[in-house]
């Protein structure tokens, strides 16, 4: 019933559109994501080299993002129409006077997770107490701070830098990670699921929605239905990839090749399995690039709880949904 719901889905959204500017030739429009190619960004890819962009009227160049080009910094730097990145980062732009502005909320779950042994005794937020952990720093942090707030949890923190080494030579107890990417790396290098209790955030604290579309706001004042026509192209990426996985993983593999990352199919299969659980999760397709109130005002709230923001922006001035 999941795969139906998804072709479903599909075959509504390839139904040619009213209006595409097919005659007025393409649009140039740049479109930066938040790291280097990887399934966490299979739909994009997919809508590019299927053609769904042109289709849309859209000459897309997709750059590539990272530490080197922060998507939002190339947003509002002007070296990007298009943007992806978390919402909890949005909301802190938006609050801050930068007038981001979100299209579409791919990913609806948080991914993040607490790793521990299962030998450590660690299954619960109290029993983190004392515990040493490894955390990501910037916005990765926020939850983890919440959790111990809510918990009144004294872990000992140390930072985390981008690789898993730590946790495997245990050097600390727990490690954050991402579900669909960290996680599976673990398990490659020889922990079995069973071994490991996983702490998600989702489940344990407010759920931080994570990859959104975003843009300026000046941008969809210009023309919003440039905006509707890059959305629509993306969201119809995504769920070919998910219809079309042994295909959708050819062409990550040949973006992350071209980038000359330091990765393999099998993880990339791994990683776009779990976006599927993420964007459209238990196989829903009625919130596909929604934004629901109350995941933006729990994550509103949490915000404002870290003193990171002084208020919540509005909803209708900060969300313009498909």
């Amino acid at each position: 019933m999941k795969r139906i719901r998804i072709v479903i889905c599909l075959i509504i959204l390839m139904l040619p559109a009213a209006g595409l500017p097919e005659e007025r030739g393409l649009q140039k429009v740049t479109l930066v994501p938040q790291w280097w190619p990887q399934a966490q960004f299979a739909g994009y890819m997919i809508a590019l080299d299927k053609g769904f962009y042109r289709e849309a009227g859209i000459d897309l160049t997709m750059a590539r993002g990272g530490p080197g080009n922060p998507p939002f910094e190339a947003l509002t730097a002007g070296k990007a129409t298009f943007c992806t990145g978390w919402l909890s980062t949005g909301i802190q732009q938006r609050a801050s006077g930068v007038p981001l502005v979100n299209l579409a909320q791919i990913v609806q779950r948080s991914s993040l997770v607490l790793i521990a042994r299962k030998e450590s005794g660690i299954s619960s937020p109290e029993t983190l107490n004392g515990k040493k952990m490894a955390l990501w720093q910037g916005d990765f942090l926020i939850q983890p701070l919440a959790l111990f707030r809510t918990y009144n949890i004294k872990p000992e923190v140390v930072p985390l830098y981008g690789t898993v080494n730590l946790f495997l030579k245990g050097g600390v107890d727990v490690m954050s990670a991402m579900w669909y990417n960290e996680y599976h790396t673990i398990l490659n290098c020889g922990f079995q699921p069973e071994e490991l209790s996983l702490l998600f955030f989702k489940d344990l604290l407010v759920n931080f929605p994570e990859d959104g579309i975003y843009c300026l706001e000046q941008t969809v004042k210009a023309d919003p239905e440039l905006c509707r026509r890059f959305v629509q192209a993306s969201l119809k990426g995504w769920l070919y990839a998910f219809a079309n996985q042994k295909e959708a993983i050819h062409t990550v593999m040949k973006y992350a090749d071209q980038a000359h990352t330091e990765t393999n199919r099998a993880h990339q299969r791994w990683m776009l399995a779990r976006m599927e659980d993420l964007i459209i999760p238990d196989g829903d397709t009625s919130g596909l690039g929604k934004l629901g109130a109350k995941d933006y005002e729990g994550v509103g709230k949490v915000l404002m709880e870290s003193g990171l923001i002084e208020r919540t922006p509005k909803l209708e001035d900060f969300y313009r949904g498909p």
